[in-house]
C-alpha cells in the first residue's frame, strides 16, 4: 500500500473503540492513522476480491465446462431476445 497523504477520511468512534484501536496501534508500534488505514485497506481488498471471485465446487466446475463445450439449443425466449437485438 502506498501512502501519499493526499486524501482525508474522517470518522467518529465510541470511546471503547478508540481505546481498543489506540492500544492495538501502540502494540504494533504504529500511529492510529496508519493502523486504521492499513486495516481498512486490507479489509476493503478482501471484500472486493470476494465479490470478483467465483468459487465453484468440482462438480459445478465440471457442469459449467460441459455446458460451455456443448451449449443447449436456444429456447423460444432466447430466440425472441436475440431477434430484438438485431
Amino acid at each position: 500500500m502506498t501512502t501519499t497523504n493526499s486524501e482525508r477520511i474522517n470518522l467518529r468512534a465510541s470511546t471503547e473503540a478508540k481505546r481498543v484501536i489506540e492500544n492495538a496501534a501502540s502494540l504494533l508500534g504504529t500511529t492510529v492513522s496508519a493502523f486504521m488505514l492499513g486495516q481498512a485497506y486490507e479489509a476493503a481488498k478482501r471484500v472486493l476480491a470476494e465479490h470478483e471471485l467465483l468459487i465453484l465446487s468440482a462438480r459445478d466446475r465440471d457442469q459449467l465446462l460441459a455446458l460451455l463445450d456443448n451449449p443447449p439449443a436456444p429456447n423460444a425466449e432466447l430466440r425472441e431476445l436475440l431477434s430484438r437485438a438485431e
